[in-house]
């Protein structure tokens, strides 16, 4: 048999998940689908830490907010920090970034992935959303004005408007031959939970070392603040020697390598070890096709800001959306699509160059180049108006920003 709706959102990650609430009062009939069951997992607060985190700005933290899934996510676990601090492991160049210098409780959330899907996940149960889990998409193609699709077990749906929310390795994206640029950062990415000897002081702590970034990211459990999140960049065959080490031998290393700026480490959660890749869609839309989140771009994990930028791109379709459908246009129309282009790709292309390029200062080796950043590094930390700045676009407060975003 097959199914119909008005719309089709491929991928109940958290980016698809948004996009689906956002539109839940829209009068469109909405149909999100995913390969997972699609279950809410009971939580336990004593459980060890998810390896891979967010930095959810305070742009996210209101869109979650009035999607009515912000006090899921604080009731499971979150934690806020309020100081930034970044350094350059081969020089004596520092910054320190602060919420209170733009008047703000917080810079931001760490909060686990895992957690804010299942408050997501616990909010679109109690909606009248239309929802398929168990459902892997094996084809996809046009028929008449409609995309059909067909899943894996047999099923068929049927479409005019297909959003793609399903992740870097999008089905959608392959199997409608949307382009690509994209590139290896020759980087892989350690991400584990460490505890420390001393606490974090809802500080988020990053040191440039000469293979790449180490970020300590505050997690609390118990309102103790000695646990963090790591996301240590580094060389591929760093990446593997350290994966082969012992728990023991892991946690010196890394201790040395964050400098002991929280003592000891004393303890390391299992590993996982990403390889890094940036990705950006030339167009993120078609007839009766749009990509957001990362299927639509992915960044280097230096700043944390990738589904802050899912989350923008969801809230900005939805607006589109709705005012369309409010002046009667069709929303499968590129032209409808493509306003929603236009205002995401720029801030878009902006962040993911300014990330590159920051990447890259820091891997630089040339003595003039390393003499160059510390005292840039410097400079900036004595401009409070160039350091606020810096803080309100972390924030995610300034811009183009959509009416689910904005105070």
């Amino acid at each position: 048999m097959e199914m119909r709706a008005d719309l089709l959102i491929v991928g109940a990650g958290m980016v698809g998940s948004a996009l689906a609430l956002a539109l839940q009062d829209s009068g469109l009939e909405v149909l999100l689908l995913d390969g997972s069951p699609l279950s809410v997992k009971r939580f336990d607060d004593q459980a060890p830490f998810e390896p891979r985190v967010s930095a959810l700005s305070a742009a996210s933290q209101r869109i979650l907010e009035r999607l009515g899934v912000w006090d899921g996510i604080v009731k499971r676990r979150s934690a806020p920090y309020t100081d930034m601090q970044v350094w350059d492991g081969s020089g004596t160049g520092q910054i320190h970034f602060s919420a209170a210098s733009v008047h703000a409780d917080a810079l931001g959330h760490i909060v686990e992935n895992r957690v804010v899907q299942d408050a997501l996940l616990d909010r679109l149960h109690d909606c009248d959303l239309g929802m398929l889990a168990n459902a892997r998409l094996e084809q996809m193609r046009r028929s008449g004005d409609d995309w059909l699709l067909t899943l894996a077990d047999g099923r068929t749906l049927r479409a005019p408007l297909v959003i793609a929310a399903d992740g870097a390795n999008s089905a959608v994206r392959r199997l409608t031959g949307v382009a690509t640029r994209e590139w290896d950062y020759l980087h892989h990415a350690i991400v584990t939970s460490v505890r420390s000897a001393k606490p974090h002081q809802s500080t988020a702590w990053q040191r440039f070392t000469d293979t790449g970034p180490l970020a300590f990211l505050p997690l609390e459990r118990d309102g103790q603040q000695d646990w963090c999140s790591i996301v240590w960049s580094t060389t591929p065959s760093e990446a593997e020697r350290l994966m082969a080490m012992d728990d023991a031998d892991f946690c010196k290393a890394l201790e040395r390598a964050f400098e002991g700026r929280l003592g000891e480490v004393l303890s390391a959660d299992p590993r996982l070890c990403v390889p890094l890749r940036q990705r950006h869609a030339k167009r993120y839309v078609a007839q009766g096709l749009a990509l957001i989140g990362d299927a639509a771009h992915t960044i280097h994990p230096l700043a944390g800001q990738g589904v802050n930028l899912g989350f923008l791109d969801a809230a900005v379709l939805a607006e589109v959306l709705l005012q369309a459908a409010a002046r009667g246009e069709r929303l499968a129309d590129v032209k409808v699509l493509s306003r929603f282009e236009r205002r995401r790709m720029p801030h878009n292309l902006a962040l993911m160059a300014a990330m590159e390029g920051f990447e890259r200062l820091f891997q630089a080796d040339p003595l003039p180049v390393r003499w160059l950043r510390n005292t840039g590094l410097k400079m900036v930390d004595q401009m409070p108006e160039a350091k606020a700045l810096f803080v309100r676009e972390a924030l995610g407060l300034i811009g183009d920003l959509p009416a689910l975003a904005k105070a």
